[in-house]
C-alpha cells in the first residue's frame, strides 16, 4: 500500500491528465465554431429588439445581417464609377452567400453610391464580408474609395478581432507568468510544472465548455472565451503557488515527499477550497442576469474555475511528489533546516518589515490606507458606463467604422439599419403616420415578401433615400397574425446616441397608437442591451456581497472579520474602477464603457480579492489559535505575504494580458482587474486587513472561540 501511494497512485493521475489535455488540446481550435457574437441573441426573451428578430421571418424570407457597400470620390461620381457599382452589385447578387442585392443607390450630392447586399442565413459573416470587400477592391476604378459596413461588416471586424483569442491572448498570458515565476522562484522546473497544471486546466475546461456549447447548455461568445483562458490561468496559477508554499514548508519538517504531500495537502486543502467556491459562487451569481452575454459567463466560468482547483488539489501534488526537492533546484528546501523567522526583533525580509509597521502603528497605516483608497475612488463620479457605439468596440482599424462615417456623410445614418416596428395591420396608416412624425425618422417602407427588395414604399419620406426599400417593384405588405413590419431609416447613424433616443421617441409615438406594437433592429438591440446591463448591474452587485459574505462568515466562525473584508474589498474596487475611470478618459479617451465593465470588474475584483483575504485570514486563524490573534496577524503576513503577492502580481498579468485583443470591452477590464488586483495584493491585503485586525485584536474573530481566548493581547 505504501508503494501504491507513493509511485502508482501519483502516476494514474498524471497519466489520467495527459489523457485529459491530449483530447482537449484540439478543442482550443474548435470552440471558435461553437460561439456566436450576435448581440441580439444575447437579449433576453422580454426585450422588445428580441421579439421583433424572433418574428421578422414572417414577413419577409429569412436573411442574414446586411453589408452596406458605400463608394465615394472626391469631387463627384464619373460615369466609370456608375458603370462599375452596377457591375458590382451584379457580381455580389451571383454569390452563394448573399441573398439580395439593392438597386445601386445614389447619393444627392452626387458624390457617394450605396448598395446593400444582404446576406444568406446559412453565411459565415466574417467569410462572406472578406469575400465581399474583395469583390469591391477588384471593382473600383482608381480614384473611387469603397468600403463595407453595416452590421455584417461591423460583426465582421468584431470577428477579427477577436481571432487572437485561440494563440496570441494565450500565448501573452503564459509567457507573462513564466517570467515572472523564473524571477521569483529563480527555480527552471517549478514554472513548468505550475503552467502545466493551467494549461491542463484549460485543457479540460475547454472541452467541456465546447460539448455544453455545441449541445446549446451554455452559450459561448469572443469575449467569454478570452475570460475563461485568462481566468484558468490566473486562478489555477494562484492556488497552484499556495499549495506550492505549503510542500515547500513541509519538506523542511518531512523527509519523504509523501509526509510532506500530506502536510501540505492539510494546510492548504481549506483555502484553495473555500477560495475556488467562493469564485465559482461569485461568477455563478450572474446567473440572475437578464442579459444572456453576461449570463452566459456565470457556468463557464465556474467550469473553469472547478478544474483549477481540481488540477491544483491533484496534478499539481502528483507532479511535486515525483519531483520532489528537486522540484525546487537550485534552492532545495533540506530536512530539517530551520524555518525563516517571520516576526520578532531577529526576523529580517520585507514582510517582518511591515509586520513591524502594522504592530507600531495599526491605526495610522489602515487609515491613510483607507483615506487613499477613498480619494482614487473618487474618479467614479466621472464614469461614463451606460454603453458605447458598435463602431467603437473594436480598438484600432476597423473598415466598417471608417465605412460608417462616410455613409453618414452622404447618406441618411441609418441607411441600411432601420429600426424595425410590428403592429396592427389595420392601424398601418396610422402607424406609418406616427412613425413618419418623429424627428430623426427618414423615411418609412414595409416588408414585403412578394418584392424583389424585400420592402415597399407606404409613405413619402421627409427627403432622401428610405434604404433598401427605395426602387422596389409594387407590391404589398406581407400581414402576418394580423401584424405588418414597418421599417423606419434613421437619419443618424444606427450605433449613435442620437438614433437611441430616436428609438425611445418611436416607441412612445407607436404605442400611442398600438399598444401592442413593439420597436427592434439594430438600434433597438444596442439600446435594449445597454438598459438590461444597467439593470444587472443594479441586481447582481448587491448579490454577490452578500452571498460572499456568508461564505466568509462560515469559513472564518465570524461575524466581524468577514465584515472587515468585504468593506476593504469594496473600497479596493472603487479605487480600481475609479482610477479606470480617470485613465480611460484623459490617458486613452475611450468614449466611454459598456454597463458590463463595472459588473465584470466588480465579480472578479471581489471574487478574487477575498481570495487573498482567504489565503491571509486562514493563515491568521490558524497562528491565532496557537500564539494569540495579534500575533498570529504577524505571523500570518509573515509567512504568508511573499506566496501571496507573486499569486497578486501573476494574476495581475495574465488578465493585463486581455489587453493584446483590440476589443474595447476587454481592453477595460483588463486595466481595471490587473490594476485592482496590484492593489489588493500590495495595499488591502499588506496593509489595510493586517493593520485593522492587529487593532481589533480578538474582537476581530468574534463570535468564535478565539474572540474569548486567554492569549497575551
Amino acid at each position: 500500500m505504501s508503494r501504491f501511494l507513493r509511485i502508482v497512485l501519483p502516476a494514474v493521475v498524471i497519466v489520467a491528465w495527459l489523457a485529459v489535455a491530449s483530447v482537449g488540446g484540439p478543442y482550443f481550435g474548435k470552440i471558435a465554431d461553437v460561439s456566436t457574437n450576435d448581440q441580439t441573441s444575447f437579449l433576453p426573451a422580454s426585450a422588445d429588439a428580441t421579439k421583433v428578430q424572433e418574428r421578422a421571418a414572417e414577413f419577409r424570407q429569412a436573411s442574414g445581417a446586411p453589408a452596406i457597400v458605400v463608394l465615394e470620390r472626391d469631387g463627384g461620381l464619373t460615369r466609370s464609377d456608375r458603370t462599375a457599382a452596377t457591375q458590382l452589385a451584379d457580381t455580389l447578387g451571383d454569390r452563394d452567400d448573399v441573398q439580395g442585392v439593392s438597386p445601386v443607390i445614389p447619393s444627392e450630392d452626387g458624390d457617394a453610391l450605396e448598395i446593400v447586399a444582404t446576406l444568406t442565413q446559412s453565411a459565415e459573416t466574417g467569410d462572406a464580408v472578406e469575400a465581399i470587400r474583395t469583390d469591391v477592391d477588384d471593382a473600383l476604378p482608381s480614384g473611387l474609395r469603397g468600403y463595407v459596413t453595416g452590421p455584417a461588416g461591423f460583426t465582421a471586424d468584431l470577428t477579427e478581432a477577436f481571432a487572437g483569442i485561440d494563440g496570441l491572448l494565450l500565448g501573452v498570458a503564459l509567457a507573462a507568468v513564466f517570467v515572472i515565476l523564473i524571477v521569483v522562484y529563480r527555480s527552471p522546473l517549478l514554472p513548468v510544472l505550475v503552467l502545466g497544471t493551467a494549461s491542463f486546466a484549460l485543457c479540460a475546461s475547454i472541452l467541456v465548455v465546447y460539448w455544453l456549447a455545441k449541445a446549446d447548455v451554455v452559450t459561448v461568445n469572443g469575449q467569454v472565451q478570452g475570460i475563461l483562458s485568462i481566468l484558468v490561468i490566473g486562478a489555477a496559477t494562484d492556488y497552484a503557488l499556495l499549495y506550492t508554499a505549503r510542500y515547500r514548508e513541509a519538506l523542511r519538517d518531512h523527509r519523504t515527499g509523501r509526509g510532506a504531500t500530506k502536510a501540505a495537502l492539510r494546510g492548504s486543502l481549506e483555502p484553495i477550497l473555500a477560495s475556488g467556491g467562493t469564485v465559482i459562487v461569485g461568477v455563478l451569481c450572474l446567473l440572475f442576469s437578464d442579459l444572456n452575454s453576461n449570463k452566459a459567463l456565470g457556468p463557464v466560468a465556474a467550469i473553469g474555475i472547478a478544474f483549477s482547483l481540481l488540477a491544483a488539489l491533484t496534478l499539481l501534488p502528483a507532479l511535486l511528489l515525483a519531483f520532489r526537492r528537486a522540484a525546487f533546484w537550485p534552492l532545495r528546501p533540506a530536512h530539517g533546516s530551520a524555518h525563516p523567522v517571520v516576526t520578532g526583533p531577529d526576523a529580517k525580509g520585507l514582510w517582518a518589515s511591515v509586520g513591524r509597521l502594522v504592530a507600531r502603528r495599526s491605526r495610522i497605516v489602515w487609515v491613510v490606507c483607507t483615506v487613499g483608497l477613498l480619494a482614487m475612488g473618487a474618479g467614479l463620479f466621472g464614469l461614463r458606463a451606460d454603453g458605447v457605439p458598435q463602431s467603437d468596440l473594436v480598438i484600432g482599424a476597423s473598415q466598417a467604422r471608417d465605412g460608417q462615417d462616410v455613409l453618414a456623410d452622404h447618406f441618411p445614418g441609418g441607411s441600411g439599419s432601420p429600426a424595425q416596428v410590428i403592429g396592427s395591420a389595420a392601424r398601418q396608416d396610422a402607424l406609418v403616420r406616427a412613425i413618419s412624425d418623429v424627428d430623426g425618422v427618414d423615411g418609412v417602407t414595409a416588408a414585403a415578401k412578394d418584392s424583389p427588395s424585400g420592402t415597399v414604399p407606404v409613405s413619402g419620406a421627409r427627403g432622401g433615400t428610405t434604404g433598401a426599400g427605395t426602387g422596389g417593384s409594387p407590391g404589398e405588405p406581407t400581414v402576418s397574425r394580423g401584424d405588418v413590419l414597418l421599417e423606419a431609416t434613421l437619419a443618424d447613424p444606427a450605433d449613435s446616441a442620437a438614433a437611441e433616443q430616436t428609438v425611445r421617441d418611436l416607441r412612445t409615438a407607436v404605442e400611442r397608437v398600438d399598444p401592442d406594437a413593439i420597436v427592434g433592429g439594430v438600434t433597438a438591440t444596442a439600446l435594449d442591451t445597454n438598459d438590461t446591463g444597467i439593470r444587472d448591474r443594479s441586481v447582481i452587485i448587491p448579490i454577490v456581497l452578500v452571498v460572499i459574505l456568508l461564505i466568509l462568515m462560515l469559513l472564518l466562525r465570524s461575524i466581524v472579520a468577514p465584515l472587515v473584508l468585504i468593506g476593504s474589498v469594496i473600497v479596493s474596487f472603487a479605487a480600481a474602477l475609479g482610477v479606470g475611470a480617470l485613465v480611460f478618459d484623459h490617458v486613452f479617451h475611450f468614449p466611454g464603457a459598456d454597463p458590463s465593465v463595472p459588473l465584470y470588474s466588480f465579480v472578479f475584483l471581489v471574487a478574487l480579492g477575498v481570495d487573498y483575504n482567504i489565503f491571509l485570514m486562514t493563515r491568521v486563524r490558524e497562528e491565532a489559535l496557537l500564539h494569540g490573534p495579534r500575533e498570529g496577524v504577524l505571523r500570518g503576513l509573515g509567512v504568508t505575504g511573499g506566496v501571496i503577492t507573486s499569486a497578486g502580481i501573476v494574476l495581475a498579468a495574465t488578465f493585463a494580458a486581455l489587453g493584446v485583443i483590440p476589443i474595447l470591452f476587454l481592453a477595460q477590464i483588463a486595466f481595471v482587474v490587473a490594476f485592482g488586483v496590484l492593489l489588493d495584493t500590495v495595499v488591502v491585503r499588506s496593509l489595510l486587513v493586517p493593520a485593522l485586525t492587529y487593532e481589533l485584536g480578538r474582537r476581530a474573530w468574534w463570535p468564535s472561540r478565539l474572540s474569548r481566548a486567554a492569549h497575551h493581547m
